[in-house]
């Protein structure tokens, strides 16, 4: 009698679970049905300025309504540049729009179209945002309008440039794919509340994705509303990061060991006025350590307008304390 050679049976094959994947499924159509209606395409032509270099063209990208009554927010390198600003909502209708305010500091942009009782969205808490959390954005890819992607917060409190050369903090990550067009859209949470304005994308990478969060979008929207604008600090200096000699960090409590190296002084500033040189290496602005440009752009707030306030140096190493008042007024390219 031949050997008989017994085999255990195969286990059965897994499959996904279906009640998670209709779930998953379900979390992301809810949120699109929601959000969707309140989601714009935005079209733009700008065109050069007699007498001046520039180009004319046109550009797209998107946007969402949050108040009723036709406020739109969106990015400011969409529309702050434009000299027309077309929205076209979900159903079709088409308006002239006109820029209410933007800020290419925060690359955030408020623009009104004259209609109302719109779908306006509603606007979630980016604080309680988790890595990991599932996130939708919802936009005008290329034109395609209300495309729909999804993904996860990959990490928060990024940070990188604006187009003006400032640095935005704070920024979502997140691998939901974005493309030219979803500028300005929402990123939007699994209950369909925008935690997020879609800003940037690094190329050639692949899921490495941005958004600003809803909460700095909702200070700055305010601010825009009422004056057009967001009101910094002004020095009038120019500047590079340079580290302190480990010695003089020491005594000067310098827990970073690095400070800002003044290369130019405005004339007529505020900087020249409290006697600012060039060489001086600001280490401080009131009891506000500065480590850096970033950290002087950071403490140079509204509230610092025209308050009289201490500007600790270091000359020629030896610590000095000026009595500085910043002014609103910021020519492009300085601090």
């Amino acid at each position: 009698m031949p050997d008989t050679i017994s085999t255990p049976e195969a286990p059965p094959a897994t499959s996904p679970d279906p009640g998670l994947l209709d779930a998953y499924s379900q979390a992301v159509v809810s949120a699109v049905e929601s959000l969707s209606p309140s989601v714009v395409n935005i079209e733009v032509e700008v065109r050069a300025r007699s007498g001046r270099s520039g180009r004319s063209g046109s550009g797209s990208g998107s946007g969402f309504i949050f108040t009723p009554d036709g406020l739109i927010l969106t990015n400011s390198h969409v529309v702050g540049a434009a000299s027309r600003i077309e929205v076209t909502l979900t159903d079709g209708q088409r308006y002239r729009a006109d820029l209410v305010g933007d800020d290419p500091d925060t690359d955030l942009a408020v623009v009104r179209i004259v209609a109302t009782d719109l779908p306006a969205a509603r606007l979630g808490d980016s604080k309680a945002l988790r890595p990991g959390q599932i996130v939708i954005a919802i936009g005008s890819p290329f034109g395609f309008q209300t495309t729909v992607t999804a993904g996860v917060v990959s990490a928060l409190g990024r940070s990188m440039r604006s187009g003006t050369g400032r640095l935005m903090d704070d920024l979502i990550q997140t691998d939901a794919a974005l493309n030219p067009g979803n500028s300005g859209g929402p990123l939007v949470n699994a209950r369909g509340e925008v935690v997020g304005v879609n800003t940037a994308v690094i190329m050639p990478a692949q899921g490495l994705c941005f958004a600003i969060p809803i909460d700095t979008a909702k200070w700055v929207a305010g601010r825009l509303i009422q004056s057009g604008r967001i009101r910094r600090g002004f020095l009038g200096v120019g500047g590079q990061n340079v580290p302190v000699p480990r010695r003089v960090a020491r005594l000067e409590g310098l827990p970073e060991g690095r400070g800002v190296l003044v290369l130019a002084v405005e004339p007529g500033s505020p900087a020249e006025r409290a006697g600012v040189r060039e060489r001086d290496i600001i280490v401080a602005l009131d009891d506000h350590p500065v480590a850096g440009v970033d950290d002087l752009h950071r403490v140079l707030t509204e509230d610092r307008i025209g308050v009289r306030s201490r500007l600790k140096v270091l000359r020629e190493l030896e610590p000095r304390t000026l009595e500085i008042t910043p002014v609103e007024s910021r020519p492009p390219g300085r601090d």
